[in-house]
């Protein structure tokens, strides 16, 4: 339809009326904080809307991230039991931001250790699918964080029997 017979927008209805075109203005589809806080605590839709020809999932959370979310968790807490073995026995915490907490506030470190690790992991789970610098997807970057862990827990059971 052009915009001389209805204006910008418009289109023709099925009994000859002019219907306005209703997706001008806001975009509800926008990524918000508000979307993202509700796309990730309501269930998601399994089936796609287009048709029953459609075979692909959408907003889905793959099962592999459930595993990938609890291994780096347990990891995280198996490093706050190891960092703090170790700086009985002399060692220094290489974070900043944990060393401040350890120094300052030693009875919250592993609870801070642990909000800071599962904000990350949230984020990563809810934005799996993303991808950044259109390159990368964030699920590959939870793989990542996960072997991270596993390099960071054999170094430190490294330092352990170093000490012993």
């Amino acid at each position: 339809m052009t915009q001389e017979a209805g204006g910008a927008g418009a289109r023709m209805g099925s009994r000859g009326s002019i219907v306005p075109d209703r997706r001008l203005g806001y975009d509800r589809r926008r990524l918000t904080l508000r979307t993202f806080v509700q796309g990730g605590f309501t269930p998601r839709r399994r089936a796609s809307r287009r048709g029953a020809g459609a075979q692909d999932l959408v907003d889905w959370h793959e099962p592999h991230l459930l595993f990938l979310s609890i291994a780096i968790l347990l990891l995280s807490v198996t490093d706050a039991f190891l960092t703090l073995t170790l700086l009985t026995r002399g060692a220094h915490e290489a974070n900043p931001l944990l060393a401040y907490v350890l120094d300052h506030h030693p009875d919250m470190f592993a609870g801070i250790k642990m909000f800071l690790t599962g904000t990350g992991v949230l984020v990563l789970v809810a934005m799996a699918r993303a991808k950044v610098f259109r390159v990368i997807r964030v699920s590959a970057i939870m793989h990542v964080c996960l072997a991270a862990y596993l390099v960071l827990i054999g170094y430190e059971w490294w330092l352990l029997q170093q000490t012993l």
